[in-house]
């Protein structure tokens, strides 16, 4: 018996792995919890939404941002200008032709948040929404016009429209040089509003 230096005979007692598996000497004990895997390796534990390390887009750097869909962003800037060309005709009807700053300023926001919440980041986007914002203040102000033949008049609109030179002819001579500041207005609003919702969306 002189030779055997087996547990509980001068050796060293051997240490129960985990699940009751015996380690080698010399090893040291994985944790609970952290089996090896493949090859002695541990495996990585998987970060926030299931990739490792966390992190959202690649490396971790942050949300990732839905590519612009220019398309949509046109469809929707042109269907805001109707309805802004609309409602900025009936205003300016209404006003009997007064400029309103805050309207022109609206229907340039109108148009600009439906281009940038549609089509996203562009750099396109907002200039093309700058030009329908101009467009929505300069034919709102013809609309009006037409809408004052039409309901002041008692002109069909049929008769309005085989006669438009008149109408613009009646828009070219109300013209005055402020009116250039509500264009820029609406202009700046709907660039402005495109490009910042853009950016966020």
């Amino acid at each position: 018996m002189s030779g055997y230096n087996g547990p509980g005979y001068g050796g060293p007692p051997q240490q129960p792995g985990p699940y009751g598996q015996q380690q080698p000497y010399g090893q040291p004990q994985q944790p609970y919890g952290q089996q090896p895997g493949p090859y002695g390796q541990v495996p990585q534990q998987p970060g926030p939404y299931g990739q490792p390390g966390g992190g959202f887009g690649p490396g971790g750097g942050g949300p990732m941002q839905r590519p612009p869909r220019t398309g949509s962003a046109v469809v929707a800037g042109l269907v805001a200008f109707l309805v802004t060309t609309a409602i900025y005709g009936f205003i300016f009807w209404k006003a009997d032709g007064r400029q309103i700053g805050y309207i022109a300023v609206g229907a340039g926001a109108i148009v600009g948040f439906a281009v940038g919440k549609v089509g996203g980041k562009h750099p396109a986007l907002p200039l093309f929404a700058a030009l329908l914002g101009f467009g929505s203040v300069i034919l709102g102000q013809i609309t009006g016009f037409v809408f004052a033949l039409h309901f002041d008049l008692d002109a069909s609109f049929g008769d309005i429209f085989d006669h438009f030179d008149v109408v613009t002819q009646a828009w070219k001579d109300y013209l005055k040089p402020v009116d250039f500041l509500f264009y820029a207005l609406g202009a700046g609003a709907g660039f402005s509003i495109a490009r910042k919702v853009g950016d966020q969306s």
